[in-house]
């Protein structure tokens, strides 16, 4: 079922590894970052729980929620593909314009193919298996991004393939990277579409005769703006949570990539094309898959902690070890000991991608997952949308241009997160033979 997940992942990273640097080279300065990354968070919220909407209530030939996965897989390999290209139509339109077009497309297509992801485990699992399920969806994702971030440190050190171009231009090895992620992606997608069964409405329907009647007097975003207002109050709760988590993740992919470069490599503002730069900007890629690859081994192992402990405490601790590891980073003077602060990082990103959606998916009725799971992303996208905002110029102003500051503030964000999921009413519901 998540398999296509691993594929998401795989264009997600290379995404997020490289959005900034892909940017910096087409002119962007390092303040305005966050407001070419906007274009990600808004078109996300806007698109979610739209999709969660309909995909609950289609059924077609490919079932109800793989028309989704196929349609988000065609368009993101598209946006893979054109985005590092955005140079040749320099003649028409700036560089900096499409790439920053192209990084929305992307985000709206990875958005289409993913809600329904997450959706379609809660459909087919019941609520016992639900920490398995997103657990080992988080283990694809981990394993996805893994491959994602380090292919163009792979091109370029391993297969000596360029990692330097003319000033405005995207090396060859981030090229060829995001060729094969638009084909892994759209490959991996493929499989889930064409492997994975769903439950009819009518045998869906057999299963969850307990839960709430479905509302048929509203329809599109009339309902979708009910739903909002009546939704259930754990789900307010993590709300907050992941306000500060997700203000954390974007600080971290806006900025790691400046961050390194300055403060780690010590490279002057704007030296985009030199080997130093690049050569800092494919270690980020490395950092960022040893976070990927520690939060699929995290994923494995989350089930087993969380029945010692709970949900919540796991992922209150999993958070204060990200916070550790995104302030460590300013104490770091050899590149190679990034890896250990990635460690903590990549306990973060693991429950972050599980624990909330294992937490929420007990506390909302089943005909409504989808549409619930969308509205969910407005938790997600917001406080990327306010960093967006604020970010850029708290960095310029505040720390005159000097990333690695937005990097602590990360930490302390994520530390906020692991005291407000304390306060979380986790409504898990837990069968007989799981207390036998």
């Amino acid at each position: 079922m998540s398999f296509g997940f691993l594929g998401i992942q795989f264009g997600f990273a290379l995404q997020t590894g490289n959005a900034s640097r892909i940017l910096q080279t087409f002119g962007a300065d390092v303040e305005h970052l966050s407001w070419f990354w906007l274009a990600a968070p808004i078109t996300g919220m806007v698109i979610q729980p739209i999709i969660g909407h309909y995909s609950d209530r289609t059924w077609t030939r490919l079932g109800r929620r793989r028309p989704f996965f196929l349609t988000g897989a065609i368009l993101s390999g598209l946006a893979l593909l054109f985005m590092p290209n955005s140079s040749a139509l320099a003649v028409i339109i700036p560089p900096i314009v499409v790439g920053a077009g192209m990084l929305m497309i992307m985000d709206a297509s990875f958005n289409v193919a993913m809600e329904p992801f997450r959706a379609l485990v809660a459909d087919n699992l019941p609520d016992s298996q639900h920490n398995a399920g997103f657990s080992m969806q988080t283990c694809l994702i981990g394993v996805g991004a893994v491959i994602g971030s380090w292919l163009p440190y792979v091109f370029a050190e391993w297969f000596h393939v360029a990692k330097t171009a003319a000033p405005g231009i995207v090396p060859n090895n981030l090229l060829y990277s995001f060729y094969i992620g638009a084909a892994v992606l759209i490959g991996c997608i493929l499989w889930t579409v064409i492997s994975t069964k769903e439950y009819p409405p009518a045998e869906f329907a057999s299963f969850h005769q307990e839960d709430e009647p479905e509302n048929t007097h509203k329809s599109g975003l009339a309902e979708i703006f009910s739903d909002l207002a009546n939704m259930p109050k754990t789900m307010r709760q993590l709300g907050v949570v992941q306000f500060f988590s997700w203000f954390a993740l974007f600080s971290m992919w806006v900025f790691t990539t400046p961050a390194v470069a300055d403060h780690v490599y010590h490279i002057k503002a704007g030296d985009t094309s030199s080997v130093a730069y690049n050569d800092a900007a494919n270690w980020v890629n490395v950092c960022f898959g040893v976070y990927n690859l520690v939060s699929a081994i995290y994923a494995l192992l989350l089930p087993r902690i969380v029945k010692i402990t709970s949900r919540k405490k796991t992922h209150s601790f999993s958070l204060i070890m990200g916070g550790l590891g995104l302030i460590s980073i300013y104490f770091i003077e050899n590149h190679y000991l990034l890896l250990l602060s990635m460690i903590g990082i990549g306990l973060a990103w693991g429950s972050i991608l599980a624990m909330p959606y294992a937490i929420l998916s007990s506390s909302i009725p089943v005909k409504k997952i989808g549409v619930y799971m969308g509205i969910f992303n407005f938790f997600i996208t917001m406080p990327q949308i306010v960093n967006g905002v604020i970010g850029g110029p708290i960095v310029k102003y505040f720390y005159h241009n000097h990333a690695i500051y937005a990097l602590i503030m990360a930490g302390v964000f994520m530390f906020l997160g692991a005291i407000s999921v304390l306060y979380v009413q986790d409504g898990k519901r837990i069968p007989t033979i799981d207390r036998i």
